[in-house]
């Protein structure tokens, strides 16, 4: 029996690259859904929520056994509340001001639905931001950077340099955990450079 076919429920460029670091062979197909936070939904609630419906809207279109869906949600969390992607400049000097010179929590919620069901894991980070002044916040938001990404930074890029210390998972920043992504691959007979055996004939 052949093994199921990747789908990656998600058209971020970090996760296709992180993907790419596992030696995954893969299709993209990412889910529309509506991600609006509901009210007094926690944090951690909200993005293991989000991947979950994530994983159920692609699957449904590319079901088991043929196929397992792979999909994540990250977050930027600050004294307990999610800060997403930033709508405009406005919100995102608020959001990177807000960050400045304090830690923050980065949680990723990601999740593998197959013939064995969904599993899921959700990952955190502790970030520590550097003290960021204004004018460097304003030449931050003078490039393409923080406009895709929670809490208005890429830790990958340029945003990378207001980081002080981290504690945990780096790929769980940049938003897919490696770690536990290739755990869940493996267990459900995904095939990547760590376990070439698995691949479909």
């Amino acid at each position: 029996m052949a093994a199921p076919r990747l789908i990656l429920a998600s058209a971020s460029p970090r996760r296709r690259d992180l993907l790419d670091q596992l030696g995954a062979h893969y299709r993209v197909e990412p889910a529309h859904i509506d991600e609006t936070q509901l009210g007094g939904e926690h944090p951690e609630v909200y993005v293991q929520r989000m991947a979950q419906e994530k994983a159920q809207a692609v699957a449904s279109r590319f079901p088991a056994p043929g196929f397992v869906v792979l999909s994540a949600d990250t977050t930027v969390v600050l004294d307990e509340v999610a800060l997403g992607k930033p709508g405009d400049r406005e919100e995102a000097m608020a959001m990177l001001s807000a960050l400045s010179g304090r830690r923050h929590t980065v949680l990723t919620a990601v999740c593998l639905s197959g013939a064995r069901g969904m599993d899921c894991e959700t990952v955190r980070t502790q970030v520590e931001f550097s003290v960021l002044g204004e004018d460097t916040l304003a030449a931050y938001l003078a490039t393409a950077e923080p406009w895709d990404k929670a809490g208005a930074y890429g830790i990958q890029g340029l945003g990378g340099a207001f980081v002080r210390a981290i504690e945990g998972s780096y790929s769980n920043v940049v938003g897919l955990p490696l770690c536990e992504t290739w755990r869940l691959l493996r267990d459900h007979g995904i095939a990547t450079a760590l376990n070439p055996s698995q691949a479909p004939a």
